[in-house]
């Protein structure tokens, strides 16, 4: 078995395991923790499924970057409940969701995990500068789709994708994406540029979806040598017209879309299950004094097997 480095895109887990798991078990102070409990058991199962070396909590020290923002206002908008100055605006998240946050960081680190962010950027541009300056074959776990940029069969870079369950995993190489998309993934950035995606507030270009942005990808190999056709007239009149009235958002969009590969960010090696017993009396101090029970002994479990195994 080849040695791993494991990439959560924690947020995307979370908010995942917030919404799956039914807040029923609350801490004894009442404090739902019904997305910590679900994390712990989402790590325990990849860490079980996967087995990797090495883990890391990749993590939105900004969700909403300024420098994105100002290239493309609407960017993320649509999930700002308030603007705030010199720091990253509030997103909308739940409360019962908000409160755990500090527990889930606390649980992570009593598990050993390292959790990595960087400043005025997102998880997505931790996973991939480490993805990028990885010494290991990589799995990077989310349920992004832009995230499928990072693909790369000729470094081992996968994605575990959950978008459709964590009972139903996707593992995403070059050919899934190329499957599902007709594209390569290094021309992933420049498809989703083309086609816009509403969650995330890019616009795309008007009336070019993914089967035309695709073929155009084909024919024309990258978003530079499209608007170049387009500027020339070898594509149709209405095509180029699209390309020509999207010009000022075709300008920014790669910018924004493109994941950073390039922050001054290392991955630290911290091999699995090595927690000592007083840091192992630790985590279960937190689980008795947090209600999060057998999820932490789960988590705990599966760690040290895979340290073992390692």
């Amino acid at each position: 078995m080849t040695d791993r480095l494991m990439l959560l895109d924690t947020a995307s887990l979370y908010f995942r395991a917030f919404f799956g798991v039914p807040d029923k078990v609350k801490a004894p102070d009442g404090t739902s923790v019904n997305a910590t409990r679900g994390l712990l058991d989402i790590v325990a199962k990849l860490v079980t499924l996967y087995q990797p070396a090495q883990l890391i909590a990749c993590w939105d020290d900004d969700w909403r970057p300024q420098w994105r923002v100002d290239l493309i206002p609407s960017y993320k908008a649509h999930r700002v409940v308030e603007e705030v100055t010199a720091a990253p605006d509030v997103e909308e998240v739940p409360d019962a969701l908000q409160q755990q946050i500090p527990l889930i960081r606390e649980a992570l680190g009593a598990l050993g995990i390292p959790i990595i962010g960087a400043a005025e950027h997102e998880a997505d541009d931790v996973i991939g500068t480490l993805a990028t300056g990885a010494a290991l074959p990589v799995d990077i776990v989310t349920g992004d789709r832009d995230l499928f940029q990072l693909v790369d069969d000729s470094r081992d870079v996968r994605v575990i994708y959950t978008a459709r369950g964590m009972s139903n995993l996707e593992v995403v190489t070059d050919e899934t994406v190329v499957a599902r998309y007709g594209v390569l993934p290094e021309q992933y950035a420049d498809f989703a540029t083309m086609r816009g995606d509403a969650s995330d507030g890019l616009p795309g270009v008007k009336g070019v979806g993914e089967k035309t942005a695709a073929a155009l990808l084909r024919a024309h190999a990258d978003l530079a040598g499209i608007r170049t056709a387009a500027a020339d007239g070898r594509l149709t009149a209405t095509m180029s017209a699209r390309f020509a009235e999207g010009s000022d958002y075709l300008d920014v969009a790669p910018t924004v879309v493109k994941v950073a590969t390039d922050l001054d960010i290392s991955a630290p090696c911290v091999p699995l299950g090595g927690l000592d017993a007083a840091a192992r009396d630790a985590a279960d101090a937190l689980a008795e004094r947090w209600n999060l029970g057998s999820s932490m002994t789960r988590a705990l479990s599966a760690l040290a097997s895979a340290g073992d195994a390692g």
